[in-house]
């Protein structure tokens, strides 16, 4: 099996590997404005909500083709793939076993 390539160009993968890192007090935040009140007011919390019943995330394999035509129909009833596939895993495991 083939490596997986970095993207990084060569001087990248040297720069990378001799970085280092350094402090905040270190860093020159002089070139930053101050955020206003008006731009903190209207600031938006980055990331999932917290939920009472948060979903786990796991890893599974799909064939390609399966999860093309999953992405499609998610597209067509306008939903995430991803909640497509739970909302489809999720009657067929209301089913009762025959």
């Amino acid at each position: 099996m083939a490596r997986k390539r970095s993207a990084l160009s060569a001087r990248g993968r040297r720069a990378a590997r001799s970085a280092r890192p350094i402090s905040d007090s270190r860093i020159d935040f002089s070139d930053i404005p101050e955020s206003t009140d008006e731009e903190l007011r209207r600031a938006r919390r980055v990331g999932r909500p917290k939920s009472a019943h948060a979903k786990q995330l796991i890893a599974i394999r799909i064939d390609p083709r399966l999860l093309a035509r999953l992405r499609r129909l998610a597209r067509s009833r306008q939903k995430p793939y991803q909640t497509l596939i739970h909302e489809l895993l999720e009657k067929a495991a209301s089913v009762p076993a025959a």
